[in-house]
């Protein structure tokens, strides 16, 4: 916990900072619309830190929402499907796209950075091919009503999307940390090869990452197109996956896999979240964002290796320690 405890106190300090040089940063307005987007992040960035804790990566979730986006936007407003209806195709689209890069991934055998992108690519330009490149948007009206207030709305004074980040969180952190196969998938990210031999179905465990983190991206996406109301292939979604990264990486998981936590990724998350709000608040050029969320993974990455060094030193004084009185035993049992 002392990962997330560090990450909650740096996001108090810097929260404290933002306050006092702009006022407006804890006003009700600006305090909701960073909770509504701290769920819209959160949704996905917990399916790509599943993905992470594996050892693997996901760089297509950008591209997903482009695609989700626009074929959910067909169902809603052309095909005339019911909201239930295309809610649960457009979740269920996002898994499949997960259950394909899982099974390209475990069984066929590519690197997971190769797989991800190359479906970058793929989903925006069909999402653009889909569209003839033209923006697409809901209209007013229709049967989608209930979904869009449901999406854009608040209850008890709370974002939708907030209070369905934390449903979601619950169920996942019991899923990571309280189940066996949350235990299987830290095993994997540690060391794929010695759980393949203890037992654990590898191949099974990755793929299955790669379906949630698609499930979460697939129900992120409805989210992100209500909340955006017209959805640009060209542009929706773009770069949204390092938002993703990022959050996980400033949570504490590690790129090497084998560590992360949902509690740290929900904070990295907020992390992430306020350090843009500063951006806008302090009238910091807004094309400097991707500047800031590069710095923010750099230095994460090398806080990452740094707290390993640190770890591996602290084991190997560690183990002569352990060793000395064991020594001591095996000599003197020796004499007669």
């Amino acid at each position: 916990m002392r990962k997330e405890l560090g990450l909650a106190i740096l996001i108090l300090v810097i929260g404290c900072i933002v306050a006092l040089l702009q006022p407006r940063f804890i006003s009700t307005v600006n305090l909701v619309n960073m909770a509504n987007l701290v769920g819209l992040y959160g949704l996905f960035s917990i399916g790509q830190g599943l993905v992470i804790i594996t050892g693997g990566i996901e760089l297509s979730v950008g591209s997903a929402f482009a695609l989700i986006g626009v074929v959910f936007v067909d169902m809603v407003v052309n095909w005339g499907w019911s909201w239930p209806l295309a809610l649960a195709a457009a979740i269920a689209m996002g898994g499949v796209f997960g259950a394909i890069h899982g099974f390209l991934v475990a069984r066929v055998g590519i690197q997971p950075f190769v797989v991800t992108l190359c479906a970058l690519l793929i989903y925006r330009g069909a999402a653009r091919y889909y569209t003839d490149d033209a923006t697409v948007g809901f209209g007013y009206g229709g049967d989608f009503d209930t979904l869009a207030d449901f999406a854009t709305g608040r209850s008890f004074g709370i974002p939708n999307s907030f209070l369905a980040l934390v449903v979601v969180a619950l169920v996942m952190w019991v899923v990571l940390h309280r189940s066996v196969f949350g235990r299987y998938l830290f095993a994997v990210g540690k060391n794929e090869e010695a759980a393949r031999y203890s037992g654990i179905s590898t191949r099974t465990v990755i793929a299955s990452a790669y379906v949630i983190c698609g499930l979460l991206a697939g129900l992120a996406a409805v989210f992100l197109a209500f909340y955006t109301n017209s959805i640009q292939p060209s542009a929706h979604g773009n770069f949204y996956e390092l938002y993703a990264i990022a959050a996980a990486v400033l949570g504490g998981c590690s790129l090497r896999g084998g560590e992360g936590s949902i509690l740290g990724i929900i904070l990295g998350t907020v992390l992430l979240q306020v350090l843009q709000n500063l951006v806008n608040l302090l009238g910091i050029p807004s094309s400097l964002n991707f500047a800031v969320m590069g710095t923010v993974i750099l230095i994460g990455v090398l806080a990452d290796q740094h707290l390993q060094r640190m770890r591996t030193a602290r084991l190997a004084r560690a183990v002569p320690v352990a060793a000395g009185p064991t020594a001591a035993v095996a000599g003197s049992s020796s004499k007669p």
